[in-house]
């Protein structure tokens, strides 16, 4: 849970609003960070701990694309293939990087470590093809550069799983 967890976290969380309630955002993305997605036990956790309806934290995560209600990779990489980054090559990009990965629109590799997503303005217009790998920017890609970016990860992952 995460009130046992993170009571310090989250105490300095609610400090910075005067009620309860706005500290939503803040909340969602620490119960993201602990469980890797937000699920209907999740969303309700985090309801309780800002007094408001479970309704609510669910309209939240659902508007947001840097929320998930559904499990995802090791590594989410959200592509942005909006028309301005569409005019750069990203969608091109996006489908090699499926054909590479070997997973449909949205899909999970099989060993559980790459989710790709399509999505609408990661406001790096100038800098596409780019994508967000856990919150964090990858901009000017091409499929040399990602395919070491995957292999990086692939490396990560194996070390902190031999650890």
């Amino acid at each position: 849970m995460l009130a046992e967890k993170y009571a310090d976290r989250i105490e300095k969380i609610f400090s910075k609003y005067p009620d309860k309630r706005s500290g939503i955002m803040d909340l969602l993305y620490l119960a993201q960070e602990e469980y890797g997605w937000l699920s209907e036990d999740t969303l309700r956790e985090v309801a309780a701990l800002c007094d408001v309806d479970p309704t609510q934290a669910h309209s939240i995560a659902g508007f947001y694309t840097m929320f998930s209600e559904k499990p995802k990779g090791t590594y989410w990489l959200q592509v942005c293939t909006d028309l301005p980054c569409a005019l750069r090559g990203a969608d091109q990009f996006y489908q090699e990087l499926c054909a590479y990965l070997d997973v449909d629109d949205g899909g999970t590799t099989s060993d559980g470590l790459f989710t790709v997503e399509q999505v609408m303005c990661l406001a790096a217009c100038d800098k596409a093809p780019m994508l967000q790998c856990n919150f964090h920017y990858y901009e000017n890609l091409d499929m040399d550069i990602i395919k070491g970016l995957i292999e990086q990860w692939r490396a990560q992952a194996q070390q902190e799983a031999a650890e």
